[in-house]
């Protein structure tokens, strides 16, 4: 035996010799099983609170209360200048939230705005492993100048078609149109490219009185190669067409974590009880306890006892009660459920102190927590903008491009001057401040320096606008007539002060007549 053979592929090794790990394609390792993960991860979702905190902290921190959209158009190529590239792009975002805001304009079942749409999309697509959103095309009106709405769809719906009431397991199927392979309702031509996603009707065994139908969606327009489907998933495996739930490499210790809190709550309430027994040789007819002045009830079964607050029971002669003492709730219950959340937060990459929501570590720490959590918060957020948000924003776009709404010169005719009036950024939600004033302090000194713009500090620490900010700070500071300190007007001399107070803070702490972290 040479190399892994004396390692992790050894056979003759006593702890891992009856590790026999059997993997094969994304088909059968996902595809085959992703039927079952759904229905767990949502139920745990639904029944499981570390499981509900994990995707809820997802929601809040990706998308929050939605992905604001911020053109940012390459002005040397579309040869704009400095202030009508920016007229352009306050007229493009105020003509897109005109559609985006109103619920009926963008969402084909009128229920959501695209913000709520965004919200909806992510948390789809954590509990089921992928989102499946539609684009359709409606007839205008005088209120509704576009036709673009978005119809997202749940996991399900999207599957190979079957017949003669096949298998949902087997996903695997072929278009005998073309020979194209379906892969769990994804159909890929020859080059394994995606050309279209099948559709069913309804919800798997949902109960219906219409039969089940299915569609065959092409994934991109012919004659305008917009997109007719946005599909937000997560790849893992090379030659993968379909997501795997967030949860699901953490559905057992979920599941066993929450069985083991039902057990400790029920013990700890059934220990609350105190229940009497009374033993009598007399007629217990007559016995006034538990009357609550309603009328008679039914006459108890010989075997039927209860236990309640302040309950009395009456036994039969030659009955007796005997109590265990679990001593509920158990000593090591909180150590016990941390621990675990600890090796459930690692693999979702959620810290404990966030997925608990429980900080009771340094500043330090806390930050540490924050920071690694907002790594793949963002990166999840990317992934989001780049597969639902930009590929919406791009349909519409060329909507209001085609009908004259917005003016964009050369969008239909070069690709590369397509791609310059499309650029756009989706902004979230800021990451939070621990400590304010340790955090703003950080932010001007790095402006000073050039390690980062204004604009990029704002939307850092709060999410905000600072073009508009300076707006409403210069007509603020005019009404004041200019006798109220305004920072922008003496940043030069507040930085200075900033840099002073920490020189002389860093001194005292070398002096040891402060500290460290002052």
């Amino acid at each position: 035996m040479k190399g892994y053979g004396e390692a992790g592929a050894s056979w003759h090794k006593k702890a891992v010799k009856g590790f026999n790990a059997m993997s094969g394609s994304p088909r059968e390792d996902i595809d085959f099983n992703n039927y079952t993960m759904r229905q767990r991860a949502r139920m745990l979702y639904m029944a499981a609170p570390m499981a509900t905190s994990a995707i809820k902290t997802n929601r809040t921190n990706i998308v929050g209360m939605g992905l604001q959209l911020k053109c940012r158009i390459d002005r040397d190529v579309v040869g704009l200048s400095q202030e009508s590239a920016e007229r352009w792009q306050k007229k493009a975002e105020r003509e897109f939230c005109l559609w985006a805001t109103n619920r009926r304009a963008c969402d084909a079942t009128g229920i959501n705005n695209f913000y709520g749409l965004q919200q909806l999309a992510l948390v789809s697509w954590l509990m089921s492993g992928d989102c499946v959103g539609l684009l359709k095309h409606y007839d205008t009106s005088r209120f509704f100048p576009y036709s673009l709405r978005v119809h997202v769809i749940e996991a399900d719906r999207i599957a190979t078609p079957m017949t003669n009431g096949g298998n949902i397991v087997l996903t695997t199927g072929k278009n005998p149109d073309n020979g194209n392979s379906i892969f769990d309702g994804v159909e890929i031509d020859r080059n394994g490219a995606i050309v279209a996603y099948h559709i069913r009707s309804n919800h798997p065994f949902e109960l219906q009185t219409e039969p089940e139908t299915w569609s065959r969606v092409l994934a991109w327009q012919e004659n305008t190669g917009l997109p007719n489907v946005v599909h937000v998933m997560e790849t893992e495996r090379p030659d993968q067409y379909r997501g795997v739930s967030y949860l699901a490499q953490v559905i057992e210790p979920l599941l066993q974590l929450r069985r083991y809190t039902e057990s400790e709550l029920m013990a700890a309430v059934v220990e609350s009880f105190f229940t009497a027994f009374i033993k009598t040789q007399a007629s217990t007819d007559e016995m006034p306890f538990n009357e609550t002045g309603s009328p008679p009830a039914e006459p108890r079964d010989i075997n039927d006892y209860n236990m309640g607050p302040g309950q009395i029971n009456i036994l039969n002669p030659g009955e007796d009660v005997t109590f265990a003492e679990p001593q509920r709730p158990a000593g090591g219950f909180d150590k016990f459920v941390k621990s675990i959340s600890e090796q459930v937060g690692a693999a979702l990459e959620i810290p404990a102190d966030l997925l608990m929501k429980s900080f009771n570590a340094s500043y330090s720490a806390s930050r540490a927590a924050l920071l690694e959590a907002w790594k793949a918060f963002k990166m999840r957020r990317e992934w989001l903008a780049a597969s639902f948000c930009r590929p919406i924003y791009e349909t519409w776009l060329s909507e209001a491009v085609a009908r004259g709404r917005i003016n964009a010169p050369g969008f239909f005719a070069d690709p590369a001057i397509r791609a310059a009036w499309l650029g756009s950024e989706w902004l979230g939600p800021s990451q939070g401040q621990l400590d304010p004033v340790k955090e703003i302090t950080a932010e001007i000194l790095a402006c000073s320096e050039g390690f980062s713009t204004h604009e990029q500090s704002t939307v850092k620490l709060n999410g905000g606008q600072w073009d508009k900010n300076i707006e409403r700070l210069s007509r603020e500071n005019e009404k004041l007539g200019g006798n109220s300190p305004d920072a922008h007007q003496s940043q030069k001399e507040a930085t200075n002060r900033l840099k002073n107070l920490i020189i002389e803070s860093a001194l005292k702490a070398e002096k040891g007549e402060g500290n460290a972290e002052e």
